[in-house]
């Protein structure tokens, strides 16, 4: 979609004049140790933020990513993947001190740009730190349910695709 050095602007409901450089091919040259097991497409695709985390960002993806993706005009659990609410609001994350930086609506938004190209180091190195600690969960899971069990700590799996990890671990 994007070329590397193009520039991207976005004017969404959340942000408006921002742009952004492309500094790498899409899907290319991720910091070493992050390694997450699905991309943004196949995360929509799968079910994630309940259809609506980023449905007025279109203009700013690629046209593919949304094409097979789960999404709704209104927030509905049964769009995730795991058909449960597995998320806190917005308004939580901010005061937490979750959100920062140029991504007002967290941790996927960054990835999302991070797989299209975009890179801030400073930035990049923050969010990936808080992608590795996320693995806890999916130890706890690994712990605490039988393999193959899919019903096992459902909000916990949910949580794990919403960070791009493997939830059928």
């Amino acid at each position: 979609m994007y070329q590397i050095g193009e520039i991207v602007s976005v004017n969404d409901r959340m942000q408006s004049a921002y742009t952004y450089r492309i500094s790498v091919l899409m899907g290319d040259d991720f910091a070493p140790g992050f390694t997450p097991h699905f991309s943004p497409a196949e995360m929509l695709a799968m079910g994630v933020f309940e259809g609506k985390y980023c449905n007025d960002c279109k203009g700013e993806f690629p046209q593919d990513w949304f094409e097979g993706a789960k999404t709704s005009a209104e927030a509905d659990p049964r769009i995730n993947y795991f058909r449960i609410k597995s998320r806190q609001p917005l308004r939580v994350w901010r005061e937490k001190g979750w959100i920062f930086g140029p991504d007002p609506r967290g941790w996927f938004q960054w990835y999302c740009r991070y797989y299209l190209g975009r890179r801030l180091p400073e930035i990049d190195d923050r969010q990936i730190k808080r992608w590795k600690a996320f693995r806890r969960h999916a130890a706890q899971v690994r712990a605490n349910c039988d393999q193959g069990d899919w019903t096992c700590r459902p909000r916990q799996r949910q949580a794990l695709l919403q960070w791009a990890y493997d939830p059928l671990i």
